[in-house]
Order: structure tokens, then sequence, then C-alpha cells
């Protein structure tokens, strides 16, 4: 600028004046900023492509962030990441590459001021919430500001099957491992339920009582049994607790999404654990057996298992009895398979009902002299002049009614009546 005198008089500057302190070249390094490897520094984005974005932060020529460097996340599209005239936060890679030009990274700028938020959030006890960017080998990863590894086992307060549909979701998760010069980060989702829901579990398992009768919806099926969400905790109905019958496969029982009564038969108020029952709100068909039948009664079955001493035969819905070897013929039998083999339907006697031992003892040779049918076969025959049982006029009732009983889809053909 000129000069003003004491009278108010302007002097404009000589323009021919040279003021620079140093050389040109020098004056217009001292506007440049200046930077060094691993610098974190500002800039605004200036132009965005396919593969890279361009960002002027002050220095001689512009930085260019690579596609890869951009985000934690892969194979993203630069124009989701950053838009056109927005500052940015880089972190310098290198000063000049073999093209000349300057590196630089935001993932890596967010990267460190991450990991001291992170850092920080794990002294405090704090959690941290982030966005699931990815499904890997073992567990999801959660973007918090770099890639934090959420193991599929403390996703929920149990295991998780299927991670997908956790992609696009925001978690809040617990720090619970953290290593810097190994880049890891583990975190836990279940801690962090765990501890927001205490206060509800405790005051869930505070009201909860031994004995009790729950609806609940099944939330898990396992190969050792099923989990029901009983409105507050999820308790465990054990594969011998699920049925009367036997079961092999808890998944023929019950579905994901069923609505089961079940009673409560212990809870572990230390391990929050609670044990349940489904078959203790059914009728037990062995009792609802032995209550309707009685000794000397003749009961139709079918063979299902033959051993040494004699056989089993089904006489109801998953009520088996024994015919001991001995009671198969009133012939010498060397091994059963010399009478009967399985799959044969048949008449057996009741001869025993040890209601203790849950233990019936039938016999095939005594059904064979004849006796009083049990009460749900006597509608299905009649009393003919010689006093035989005979079959009833009603044949297709009387097949519908056999294939209910043993729960089959066809219809099974009468079975031969015994003798009264």
């Amino acid at each position: 600028m000129g000069t003003v005198d004491e009278d108010g008089n302007y002097t404009p500057r000589k323009i021919t004046e040279n003021d620079l302190a140093g050389t040109f070249a020098d004056a217009i390094e001292g506007t440049m900023t200046k930077l060094a490897d691993g610098e974190v520094v500002r800039g605004t984005v200036v132009k965005i492509d396919k593969d890279e974005v361009l960002v002027d932060i002050g220095y001689k020529s512009e930085g260019v962030i690579p596609s890869r460097e951009l985000s934690i996340r892969n194979d993203v599209d630069p124009g989701e990441i950053v838009g056109l005239g927005e500052e940015v936060e880089v972190l310098v890679l290198t000063m000049e590459d073999k093209e000349g030009r300057l590196i630089l990274s935001k993932k890596r700028a967010q990267y460190e001021r991450a990991w001291g938020n992170i850092e920080k959030k794990k002294e405090a006890n704090e959690m941290v919430e982030g966005l699931v960017i990815e499904v890997v080998k073992g567990g999801l990863i959660v973007d918090i500001g770099l890639r934090g590894f959420l193991p599929a086992s403390l996703v929920e307060l149990r295991r998780v099957r299927d991670l997908q549909p956790y992609v696009g979701k925001v978690l809040q998760a617990k720090i619970i491992e953290l290593d810097k010069n190994r880049n890891n980060v583990v975190l836990s989702r279940r801690a962090f339920l765990e501890e927001t829901q205490k206060e509800a579990r405790d005051g869930f398992l505070t009201n909860l009582k031994v004995g009790d009768v729950r609806e609940g919806v099944v939330s898990s099926v396992v190969a050792f049994g099923a989990f029901v969400d009983l409105g507050g905790m999820d308790g465990l109905i054990h594969v011998s607790e699920l049925s009367w019958n036997h079961v092999d496969n808890p998944s023929s029982e019950v579905k994901v999404g069923d609505r089961v009564t079940v009673k409560v038969l212990d809870i572990d108020y230390e391990r929050e654990r609670i044990s349940l029952s489904r078959k203790q709100t059914q009728k037990d068909p062995w009792e609802v057996f032995a209550t309707g039948h009685e000794v000397g009664q003749l009961v139709y079955g079918r063979v299902t298992k033959l051993v040494p001493f004699g056989g089993f035969v089904q006489v109801g819905e998953g009520i088996e009895g024994l015919v001991h070897i001995s009671e198969m013929s009133t012939q010498h039998v060397e091994t059963p398979e010399q009478v009967v083999a399985p799959g044969e339907e048949l008449w057996v006697k009741i001869i025993d009902l040890d209601r203790a031992r849950r233990r019936i003892s039938l016999s095939i040779k005594q059904a064979a002299e004849g006796g009083e049918l049990a009460e749900e076969y006597r509608k299905h025959f009649e009393v003919d002049e010689h006093g035989n049982w005979t079959a009833g006029s009603d044949d297709a009732s009387r097949e519908a009614t056999w294939a209910e009983y043993y729960g089959e889809g066809d219809e099974t053909g009468a079975p031969a009546a015994p003798e009264a």
C-alpha cells in the first residue's frame, strides 16, 4: 500500500519497489503447507473419479486419495464416501510416489483418530456403536472408525446361526479386546445386552417360580433341545422334556416361532438359567394307558424290536410292552424270530401293569386263548353266537380308526378278531 503525509496527501507505492525478503521462489514456498509423511491434515475435495479423489490441502499440488484408502469398507464407490467441496481429514502416506503425486489416506486418518477415541472408551468401560458392514468367517465386521470384529457367539445372548440379516444394522457393543500393535479390536454385543438387560432379568427372575406354567415362543432349536422366549428371558427345554415319547431330533417336535406351553422345572439364579418342560404340561400317555387298561385285557399292537429274551410291542402312541420269550407260544421257542418279526401286527394280552416302574408285560400265547377286549376296541367288534369277537359292520370307520391310532397315512387292514 502507499503512504499518507501530515497534510493528508496520499503517495502510492512504487510498483517497481522490491519488498520481498528473499527470492520469488522462497515467497511461493512460504505460502505452502509444510508436510511430512504420517502427518494428519485437513483439505477440501476438488474432484471425484471412479478410482480416486483429489484433495486440496494447500500444497503445491493436489493430493490423491486412492479408492482403497477412502474407507475401511471394501469395494466402495468414492462418490458415496465424499462429496465435492467437502472438508476431510487425511493422513500423508507418501510425499511423492514414482509418478510424483502426493498420496493421501482418509481411512488412515480416520483410523488414527478412532484408536484414540476407542482407547478412551475402553478405559472408561463405555460402549461403542457402529454399522455392520460385512459377514466374515466366525462373525461380523463393525465400522467403529476402524474394523471391529464381533464374534458370532457374542452377537446375541445365544449363538446366532444366520448373520446376514445383521448387515446394514447399527449395533452397540462393548470392547473386550484391544491391541493396536496387532490391529485387533474384538467386540461383544452380548456383554452390552447382558448389562442393559440385567435389571429387567433380575425383575423377571424374581417373579418366576418353580412349578409356574407359562406361555412362550420357540426362539431357537438346537441339538440338545429348544430355547423358549418367556417374554423376559429365554429358558431351555432339554430334549428329554420335549415330549413323553422318545425324541431324536428336537426340530421334529418344535419349530422356531411355535407358541408352546411350558412348566418351570428349575431356576439357577446365579447363572441366570431357566430349565423348562413341555411334556409336563401334557398328559402322560403311559399313565393314560395304565388308567384305561387292566390286566387280562386284549390289545392290538405292532412288534417294534426283537431281543434274545423276547420282543417289544407298541400298544399305543409311545407305549411299548414286553412279550417275554416264554409268552410267545405254547411250544418251546429258541429265538423270538421263530414266532414274530419286526413290523408284524397282532393281538396280545396284558398280563402285568407295573405303574411304579412303568412296565407292561404282554403275552401272545395267552391272547390266542381269548379274553376281554380293551375298551377302545369294543365298539369296532361284535360277539357272535359262539362267543367270538367278530368285525363290526362299519369296516371303513374301523380301518380309519386303526390308521389314526397308529398315526399312519394309509389305512391298515382290520386286525383279525380274537376269540372272546
